[in-house]
């Protein structure tokens, strides 16, 4: 597992699902310029294949994601794959809506839950973290967000966050100050742009990094500021994946040096 000291840029290979099998995939995210990906769930069903492509096209997969519901039942699957393919962060989407409502106990429970995880797999040598979407930020419950809630019932674990601010900002005008709110459980961010109003609905509304209304060079220097050293790049739904991957890569590139 590499220890990341400083930003690095990886790519999510979710956005790369268009152009068909993971080798066609890992050597597009090698031919655009990235030297990590971060695999999915799916990906990690078949370690023995994500290994072998990694070192084929001289990538690291420094995280991963993998849903809640897998981890519940086969953690230890998880985790001997994580170490086959030298994966040192896993990150857990927001489970689906029937999982975590919106009421206080729900953001609690998961909260707890995840915290008892996070210790589990610390133990394993694996750093557990939370990955966003827009729940948990919408609306208040009590006067609190759901977001609050399962951070503080998670309070004393080792439990992370990976920011997904695309998410975030279009739930809340002010994710800058979010990220820096939350800086002492922030690990790792998803860079993803949105497109102006009206402009790449075929593309769900994103954009190329650069190309959206997300201002990146501040969002970058308050994730770096809030202690973010892992940098994914994502589109949830690139019409054209490798132009994005690269054009993304180019764009991000000057915020390494």
């Amino acid at each position: 597992m590499i220890m990341i000291t400083k930003p690095m840029l990886s790519l999510q290979l979710f956005s790369m699902r268009g152009l068909g099998d993971l080798g066609t995939q890992l050597q597009t995210a090698a031919r655009a310029g990235y030297r990590a990906v971060e695999p999915l769930e799916g990906h990690l069903r078949d370690a023995d294949l994500l290994r072998d492509g990694l070192l084929r096209n001289s990538l690291s997969a420094p995280s991963a994601h993998v849903g809640l519901e897998a981890l519940r039942s086969e953690r230890q699957r998880f985790v001997e794959a994580c170490r086959q393919c030298g994966i040192g962060q896993l990150f857990v989407p927001h489970p689906a809506p029937s999982v975590t409502k919106e009421t206080k106990g729900a953001w609690q429970r998961i909260g707890h839950e995840l915290g008892a995880l996070a210790e589990q797999m610390k133990a394993d040598g694996i750093v557990l973290g939370y990955h966003n979407k827009t729940a948990g930020f919408e609306r208040t419950i009590g006067g609190r967000y759901g977001f609050e809630l399962m951070f503080e019932a998670a309070r004393g674990s080792p439990l992370v966050w990976q920011a997904d601010i695309a998410w975030l900002a279009r739930a809340q005008p002010n994710a800058g100050e979010w990220i820096r709110h939350y800086a002492s459980v922030l690990t790792s961010v998803h860079v993803k742009d949105q497109a102006p109003d009206g402009i790449g609905p075929e593309e769900d509304g994103w954009a190329n990094i650069g190309s959206g209304v997300l201002l990146w060079p501040s969002l970058w220097q308050a994730a770096v500021a809030s202690g973010a050293r892992l940098f994914v790049v994502e589109h949830d739904n690139p019409r054209l994946p490798f132009e994005f991957a690269a054009r993304s890569y180019a764009y991000l590139s000057r915020f390494l040096t």
